[in-house]
């Protein structure tokens, strides 16, 4: 007859195989849990991490030596560096003249200004229209107030009254009449043929 320490580490090995058995038997048989639906994430956050500020619906007053030269109006703002630049979405903005007068609108997805600079950027779907009846179209353009010119490096389409100038780049007084275009500049104009 075997003594009955010599049993134990078989039993016990016994218990142990049948507990993982049973574990296996029991685990198989649960129905398993559905898995959790995936959690969707905006792409975009609506306030970055790094503004200083957010503001819905703002106007921002451009001046030039204490002149008012226009006005910006946003859907959203973001101010950055202690309020020294300022992103914006959904921009529309009007000129004025030195006299006051209304100038021209321009409007555009985003547009970023540097107040120190005193600069301004405007991006996507970029439209000017002046009140003498030329419209500027492009994807980028910049307004430096202290130069007082706009200037793209962005394909862009001038429509006048009487003729259409297209190319890539330009450097233009802001009532577009000392217009500068840099590369594959073209015009298309309208010309009277005289009849007999």
């Amino acid at each position: 007859m075997r003594p009955w320490r010599a049993a134990a580490p078989r039993t016990g090995r016994l218990v142990v195989a049948a507990i993982a058995a049973w574990s296996l038997l029991t685990g198989a048989g649960c129905p398993k849990k559905p898995a959790a639906p995936a959690v969707k994430r905006s792409q975009t956050s609506t306030m970055p991490d790094s503004a200083d500020q957010m503001a819905f619906g703002t106007r921002q007053v451009l001046t030039n030596k204490g002149v008012s030269n226009g006005e910006l109006l946003s859907d959203t703002t973001y101010f950055y560096d202690d309020g020294t630049r300022i992103e914006m979405r959904r921009v529309s903005g009007t000129f004025y003249t030195t006299q006051g007068l209304k100038d021209g609108v321009l409007t555009a997805k985003a547009a970023t200004y540097n107040t120190r600079l005193q600069r301004l950027e405007a991006r996507g779907d970029v439209v000017v229209v002046r009140e003498d009846g030329k419209r500027f179209s492009s994807q980028q353009l910049v307004f430096d107030q202290v130069r007082n010119q706009f200037f793209s490096d962005s394909a862009f389409v001038l429509n006048e009254p009487k003729r259409e100038h297209s190319g890539i780049g330009f450097e233009s007084d802001p009532k577009l009449n000392n217009f500068r275009c840099l590369r594959s500049c073209k015009i298309i104009a309208t010309v009277q043929v005289p009849t007999r």
